[in-house]
């Protein structure tokens, strides 16, 4: 279904585009937290803790080659409403080769620094044969991973956001089946729960791609397409480029802080790991709705509707002000519960670990609500920049005054620095718009 978000009610359009998509990101969770989830409850708190850091570290590779895939959608998109045919199938050549080419490199340099990543991660000794059984199994899996998102970005790019859905949705139940075969049937332990994500990952990609060649090849590139185009690569760059970079950033401070949590011992890891998990279901419909934002953003900017980008603005910061309560309301008062979702009812340490994390950081899930607007606000309003700075003010910060605080706090330091440096990057990006509103809508 299509919204034309230039007209009606503006909070009622804002909402129900955002629906589907925090379905889809919801099926992408699902995905994400299966291995933590059978991993805590059936093999222990050691694996827990592995699955925690490694779910950091790979987070961080593959946002590397999402962030490729995010921009150069951008590009098909154009292409593809431009009627440029030539264009756009030469640009599929040049993206796919990247976008693969950057996925074996990454994966090649993980399997070859494995042993400085261990120990750059900070894991403790009794962490490390869980860790790095995990990690050869899972790294296997990035170019499926990079397969699935460039021909999901390729079909987003020409109108179809539903078929992605279906192939993420079959890869999440693929994933629940197989780890409970492996891990709680065959007790295959950790190894089992890595190969059954790989596993579900090739499946997704593999089906995806005789997808696009079977039921696309109006897009399908042909011989005469496979050529150097210096210039179509200089526009593939330049639309993935920051996107790319504020992936990575963001990214990289979550792997830093994670370094730092490993500092603290495997029982505060497998607190951490399993309170991000639910951080990430909590403030999931905020970050959709900051996506669906983004798009009515685009739309009335482009239309020059400047009064009703003002409106949307306003109703949209409170409307994520209310969902962000009422997500930090729910996880203070259901935070062991939650914890206990992912962790045994006798590992007492590791839940007191993630109820201290999440009353801590779920308090304030306003922050990053309002964060998620502001990304969303200037990437549409052609200033992508300003969402790469607020996302080093953000993650720059939080690192910091983790490293600063921990010495003396301990963890209640690494936790109370993350909504410190949600708040402050919200308190950059509304100066410079204020302070910059009029140009920004001249433009």
């Amino acid at each position: 279904m299509y919204y034309k978000l230039t007209e009606g009610s503006i909070p009622k359009n804002l909402i129900l585009f955002a629906l589907p998509m925090i379905a889809g990101n919801l099926l992408q969770q699902i995905y994400n937290i299966t291995d933590t989830l059978i991993v805590g409850q059936f093999i222990g708190v050691h694996a827990l803790g592995a699955v925690g850091s490694a779910y950091a570290l790979m987070v961080f590779l593959t946002s590397i080659f999402i962030g490729l895939s995010m921009g150069i959608g951008s590009l098909f998109s154009i292409y593809y409403g431009a009627k440029n045919d030539h264009a756009l199938k030469t640009a599929i050549v040049h993206a796919f080769f990247l976008v693969i080419g950057v996925a074996l490199t990454l994966t090649v340099l993980s399997y070859l620094l494995i042993h400085p990543i261990l120990t750059f991660l900070n894991v403790p000794t009794v962490i490390v044969p869980d860790l790095k059984t995990y990690l050869m199994w899972i790294l296997s899996g990035m170019v499926a991973v990079a397969f699935y998102n460039f021909f999901a970005s390729l079909l987003r790019a020409v109108g179809n956001s539903t078929i992605p859905l279906y192939f993420l949705a079959f890869s999440a139940i693929t994933n629940i089946l197989l780890d409970s075969l492996f891990v709680i049937v065959f007790q295959m332990g950790i190894a089992g729960a890595a190969i059954a994500t790989v596993i579900a990952q090739y499946l997704s990609a593999i089906s995806i791609t005789l997808y696009v060649l079977t039921k696309c090849k109006s897009l399908l590139p042909t011989r005469e397409h496979f050529y150097y185009d210096k210039a179509i690569l200089k526009s593939i760059t330049k639309f993935s480029l920051l996107t790319c970079l504020q992936q990575s950033c963001m990214n990289f401070g979550i792997l830093l802080i994670q370094r730092l949590v490993n500092s603290f011992g495997a029982v505060t890891m497998a607190g951490f790991g399993a309170g991000v998990k639910i951080d990430t279901f909590a403030y999931l419909p905020v970050q959709d709705f900051g996506n669906a934002f983004s798009t009515f953003v685009a739309q009335n900017y482009g239309a020059g509707k400047k009064e009703r980008l003002r409106d949307g603005i306003k109703i949209a910061c409170l409307l994520s002000t209310v969902f962000s309560l009422v997500a930090s309301l729910f996880v203070c008062l259901f935070a062991k519960h939650l914890m206990m979702v992912f962790v045994k009812r006798e590992e007492i340490e590791v839940i007191l670990s993630g109820v201290h994390y999440l009353r801590i950081e779920g308090a304030f899930y306003v922050g990053i609500g309002i964060l998620f607007l502001l990304y969303g606000l200037y990437r549409s309003m052609n200033q992508p920049l300003m969402s790469l700075v607020l996302t080093i003010i953000s993650l720059g910060l939080r690192v910091v005054l983790a490293y600063s605080l921990a010495p003396f706090f301990h963890e209640t330091g690494i936790w109370i620095s993350i909504p410190i440096g949600w708040f402050i990057a919200d308190v950059f990006g509304f100066f410079y718009y204020f302070k910059h509103r009029s140009v920004l809508m001249k433009e």
